[in-house]
């Protein structure tokens, strides 16, 4: 933790910030370890606050000794008002991109002689590269979605609904460790996989059916996101064609992931592919996204993101293609940037369309 704190010291000292108030609660973990629901951070010069309630004092305090326990009493507003004052500050850093405008005007209001100034994106920088203690937190969420899927292949079967195949995978991951379901678990079928977000719904799954599942697993903290594409009972050749040109998309970009690339150019490569085969108006989302203490993160493999990739970066790569009334195909893997390539940390079989009786 203490690293990860001198890295944002340094960060602050450049924009002129004399301290610094985390209410992110992501980033409030990232910084401190503390996985309550309430509470905020002051870091201010060498001294560091955790600011939590009468329900959280005690645990703040196991989880977090390198900060100074704060119960709060009053208002959080109030309580940061009279350290800032013993501490000479006269201005105040804040996260622009969580605080509401209400509480922005209410920070500058009660904290009169004090200036307030609104960062960008500056604890969700250092969170860009996963340290060793996170890869190990990433790789165990994305071994525990990836046994969930080797449980739930016998379950599916013609009859069942897809809320049934969603229950199933959240019970597996949780009952091997997960925390929790890192979103709403995405199964749809036959027509409905035409919808990127088809959350399960009670649509009783028939054969015939292409099925597409989007799950990850939460494990103490981090995330992993797979999808997976099956049919139920004899595909049909445009079935196999389609999984196929989104296979070669989904092969070809996670390939080209590595150090020094910009998450646009794997985008390029994906999109480049499925466009060839005469279905590039049929993938109209990014090609990825980054993932840790929050399921999108950046860098985002988009056209739009010139972000240059890092070693220590986790994405997915998860190209699809999506034809209105008749289904689609998605596939998903969570990777690690490397120097010379990536490490593909989801295992769950890809190589055909998985055909299930």
């Amino acid at each position: 933790m203490q690293e990860r704190i001198n890295k944002l010291y340094e960060l602050l000292a450049g924009a002129g910030i004399e301290a610094f108030y985390v209410t992110n609660p992501e980033n409030r973990f990232y910084l401190s370890g503390f996985s309550g629901t309430a509470g905020a951070l002051l870091l201010c010069r060498n001294d560091l606050f955790l600011l939590t309630d009468f329900r959280y004092a005690n645990q703040a305090g196991l989880e977090s000794p390198d900060f100074e326990v704060i119960e709060v009493t009053g208002s959080y507003i109030e309580t940061l008002e009279q350290i800032l004052k013993k501490k000479n500050v006269f201005l105040l850093g804040c996260e622009g991109d969580h605080l509401s405008y209400n509480q922005f005007l209410a920070l500058k209001d009660k904290l009169a002689g004090i200036d307030i100034k609104g960062t960008s994106g500056l604890v969700e920088k250092l969170r860009l590269n996963k340290d060793r203690a996170e890869i190990k937190k990433i790789e165990e969420a994305v071994r525990l979605a990836d046994q969930a899927f080797e449980q739930i292949l016998p379950v599916i079967k013609p009859g069942v609904p897809e809320r049934e195949i969603a229950l199933k995978l959240e019970y597996s991951m949780r009952s091997m460790g997960a925390d929790g379901i890192a979103f709403n678990i995405i199964v749809a079928s036959g027509p409905r996989s035409a919808l990127p977000h088809g959350v399960a719904s009670s649509r009783i799954l028939q054969r015939g059916d292409l099925i597409t599942m989007d799950f990850g697993a939460v494990y103490h903290g981090y995330h992993s996101d797979i999808t997976r594409t099956v049919v139920l009972g004899k595909p049909e050749p445009r079935q196999e064609e389609i999984y196929s040109i989104v296979l070669e998309a989904q092969v070809q970009a996670v390939k080209a992931v590595r150090s020094g690339v910009r998450a646009s150019d794997i985008d390029r490569v994906a999109r480049d592919i499925i466009a060839r085969r005469g279905y590039g108006d049929y993938f109209g989302h990014s090609t990825g996204h980054g993932l840790g203490l929050n399921i999108h993160e950046n860098p985002r493999l988009s056209s739009k993101d010139e972000t240059i990739l890092q070693a220590g970066m986790v994405v997915t790569v998860e190209p699809g293609i999506y034809l209105p009334d008749w289904g689609g195909v998605r596939i998903e893997d969570t990777v690690m940037v490397e120097e010379s390539g990536c490490r593909v940390l989801t295992r769950a079989p890809k190589e055909k369309l998985m055909i299930l009786s």
